[in-house]
């Protein structure tokens, strides 16, 4: 018997194209990844990211947090170039691809639902990489398109820009060339009303420059969330409904009423291991009064503490006082010391409040920097 070859269609495949500062950014659905719940191959400019998104059929048993993971991946084929290890094989994440990773989280976290408790995957794999167009903006903006038009519940969509300052103008999405010649190098994420995630560095700018940035940033985005929008409205599916995370309203409003003087006093201290003491105690309290009638409450404990702690640093921030006291303008003590290792080239210890780094550093030749294998300009690190 021979064997039967069909052509493949791609009968779910869409293709969307718009213009991000002044470069073209496709959208391609249905034709990659077409088993993850949600998947798009996003070019802007040269630069391609497949992304794909898959969200658990089922809550995660015993979590009281959203499980989200976020996997930003280089390939260095990307870049045409094949990795310097011994076994020429990708190795672990850089910190710029962490880093990136983080930024996507940071701004797509906010906006699922606090009580979500599905196990949601985001990748955003590096295909292809053209300098002047940002992998990390290509990434946020597929993930954010993959998202709205998924099934998972989302509040988005939102847009992306990086901002640079060249020459005494704003730009939105500089070049490689502009970034290397720019004061500022900020990334704005956002939705059609609000900012959600800024991170920036900066040579000394005036304040006044960096608000109008974000502002025209927020003006830019706009255009890419109606984008995003109309997508959804084409193929767009019906958001899951979901097991919302189960909470005993009724019991929180007895703890906090019954014991509000308690828990204030409780928190007014700038000792964290005091704090603590003094919270378990308050606890072992709550189950005197309330574990009778609510035999399951130690499963709703660690919410109860988030909320009702976030509930009265709320209140003291409104009325200018702070947990530990100090003015609205006042770190904590500092402190500051060198040399207090022997033998190593050089050592430091620094001190904010309760919180210390240990830093130590050691010299050695150029010949000794760490190789990088990635698909950034960077190559080295010293």
């Amino acid at each position: 018997m021979s064997t039967v070859i069909k052509h493949k269609e791609f009968t779910n495949r869409h293709v969307y194209k718009t213009e991000v500062a002044g470069r073209p950014l496709t959208i391609d659905v249905g034709k990659v990844a077409e088993l993850a719940t949600a998947s798009a191959m996003v070019t802007y400019g040269e630069t391609t990211v497949l992304v794909a998104v898959t969200v658990s059929p089922r809550p995660r048993d015993g979590v009281d947090f959203f499980p989200l993971s976020v996997d930003f991946e280089e390939k260095l084929y990307a870049v045409g170039r094949i990795p310097g290890s011994f076994m020429r094989r990708e190795g672990q994440p850089s910190l710029p691809a962490v880093l990136a990773s983080r930024v996507i989280d940071r701004s797509i976290r906010p906006l699922f639902p606090y009580d979500f408790r599905n196990d949601v995957v985001v990748t955003a794999t590096v295909m292809s990489v053209d300098r002047d167009c940002s992998p990390e903006v290509t990434a946020m903006i597929g993930v954010s398109a993959c998202l709205a038009f998924s099934p998972i519940p989302w509040a988005g969509p939102i847009g992306c820009l990086e901002v640079g300052y060249v020459d005494g103008q704003i730009v939105m999405n500089p070049t490689n060339e502009q970034k290397h010649a720019s004061q500022l190098d900020l990334t704005v994420a956002a939705t059609d009303k609000k900012v959600i995630m800024i991170e920036a560095g900066a040579k000394e700018l005036p304040d006044d420059i960096m608000y109008d940035a974000i502002v025209k940033a927020h003006e830019e985005i706009k255009a890419q969330v109606a984008f995003i929008n109309q997508i959804v409205a084409e193929i767009g599916k019906e958001k899951m409904t979901y097991d919302h995370a189960d909470f005993d309203q009724e019991l929180f409003d007895k703890i906090v009423e019954a014991t509000m003087d308690e828990a204030k006093a409780a928190m007014d201290t700038d000792d964290k291991n005091i704090r603590e003491e003094r919270w378990n105690a308050l606890i072992e309290h709550w189950h005197e009064l309330f574990l009778e009638d609510y035999p399951e409450m130690d499963k709703y404990l660690e919410e109860i503490t988030y909320k009702f702690q976030k509930k009265i640093v709320k209140a003291w921030l409104l009325e200018g006082h702070r947990v530990d006291g100090r003015a609205k303008n006042e770190i904590r003590p500092l402190a500051a010391e060198v040399g207090v290792l022997p033998r190593v080239h050089g050592s430091g210890l620094f001190t904010r409040g309760q919180t210390q780094v240990l830093s130590i550093c050691t010299l050695n030749t150029l010949s000794a920097a760490q190789k990088l294998d990635t698909i950034w300009e960077e190559t080295e690190k010293r």
